[in-house]
């Protein structure tokens, strides 16, 4: 995750997605600058963010701004008026999970073409902003089941739409083994081929496993 770059994370549940979002912001405060993060998904919490920043929560938390959104529209509203908050001090954005409201409204086809439309319009402006007011920008999605040629496999929820404006896509799986997990790097801009580490879900946050 850098300045300027927008990075997808996306999972099945439990495979650590906000716990590295918190994570994230986190760390970007005890470097001395300030988060933005938007709870799409209602699922930051103050317990887990005491956790993770256990040693000095007291100095972490007022510099992570806290949004949130009870509806698709709310979000929009929530990323369009961003720009209004972007000072020299915001280093990161989070949007946690960009897909969950816009998932709740899916309906029809006429409606489906006006929330996709809808969402890359916020993705893009995400990217956008990245790109001039050169912030991380961290944004998780939810999965669906995609089946071809027989195989099931996970996607993020409109894949299209996330991975084209995605610099960075990070893809968390399960391994069978409790609170241990798989990352793979799907993409990357200085980066050809895949590449995958695993790593520990723990009380203060994420660490390295090493197999």
């Amino acid at each position: 995750m850098t300045r300027g770059d927008v990075t997808l994370v996306y999972g099945e549940a439990e495979t650590g997605k906000t716990s590295l979002t918190i994570q994230c912001a986190v760390n970007t405060a005890r470097a001395g600058y300030k988060a933005i993060f938007v709870d799409s998904d209602g699922t930051f919490s103050p317990v887990r963010l005491s956790q993770i920043a256990y040693k000095d929560i007291d100095e972490v938390a007022p510099s992570i701004t806290l949004v949130k959104p009870t509806t698709f529209q709310e979000q929009a509203l929530a990323i369009d008026r961003l720009d209004e908050y972007l000072t020299k001090t915001v280093g990161l954005v989070v949007v946690d999970t960009v897909t969950s409201l816009y998932r709740i409204e899916l309906g029809g086809p006429k409606k489906t073409f006006t929330l996709n439309r809808e969402l890359g319009r916020q993705v893009a402006c995400l990217a956008q902003i990245a790109k001039t007011r050169k912030v991380a920008v961290l944004i998780n999605s939810q999965v669906r089941n995609v089946f071809l040629e027989g195989v099931v496999t996970m996607e993020p929820v409109a894949t299209r739409v996330l991975k084209f404006w995605a610099d960075i896509v990070l893809n968390l799986k399960h391994t069978g083994q409790s609170r241990i997990m798989k990352s793979v790097l799907e993409k990357h801009p200085e980066r050809k081929r895949p590449i995958s580490c695993y790593f520990i879900i723990g009380e203060t946050g994420i660490r390295d496993h090493r197999r």
